[in-house]
């Protein structure tokens, strides 16, 4: 049997939304190349339904994305609602996701309390124009202390669940689902490579 025939892929919402300039044209694009992968390579992708679609449907909008976008998202890409109550996942893996979350916690307090330190200091210091450049500070510190590297969300949740369901591949941009794809025995590939890797695919096709 070619491995080809075979291959399934859960995207995450990033591996559709991680592009900087011409959005809509290029989530145009991708879709284009997964539709011609489905067809001649029997290459599916499938996204979690209703949390990773309605998660796209909205980027679409906030975009203003044509309808053609809409369209092809509901053609090509296999909505799913992943099954909860029957994968299994390894005990240890909520333990260690329950370890590093207590870590994560602390860091933050302890973030917030370097942060109202030095904003009391402004504040009797009279500084008060600089407290806003320390409440953004302590945002983005405190966002990467708790939320960069994890899974944070239930789309993010639902892609690993649904990849072990289907024993099929990741495709994300987002850090966190990286590492827990790696902890749960999953493939990953990254959301800027999958293009290629799909262009890799049928160009191979093309040689028998």
């Amino acid at each position: 049997m070619n491995i080809l025939r075979v291959q399934r892929f859960i995207l995450d919402t990033s591996a559709l939304t991680h592009f900087k300039e011409n959005i809509c044209e290029n989530i145009n694009k991708l879709l284009d190349l997964i539709a011609i992968a489905r067809i001649k390579l029997n290459i599916s992708c499938h996204i979690p339904y209703p949390s990773v679609y309605d998660e796209i449907i909205q980027f679409l909008k906030n975009y203003n994305c044509s309808d053609d976008i809409y369209l092809k998202i509901d053609t090509w890409l296999v909505k799913k609602s992943p099954n909860r109550y029957e994968v299994r996942i390894p005990v240890e893996i909520f333990y260690e996701y329950i370890r590093e979350m207590r870590e994560r916690v602390n860091k933050g307090l302890k973030i917030s309390e370097n942060i109202i330190k030095e904003a009391f200091t402004l504040g009797r210091a009279g500084n008060e124009t600089r407290l806003g450049d320390v409440i953004r500070t302590f945002r983005s510190k405190y966002r990467d202390a708790l939320r960069y590297g994890t899974i944070d969300s239930v789309p993010d949740l639902d892609v690993l669940i649904l990849a072990k369901e289907l024993d099929a591949g990741v495709v994300a941009c987002d850090e966190g689902i990286k590492r827990w794809s790696e902890k749960l025995g999953l493939r990953f590939i990254h959301g800027e490579k999958f293009p290629k890797l799909l262009e890799e695919y049928l160009k191979f096709s093309r040689t028998i």
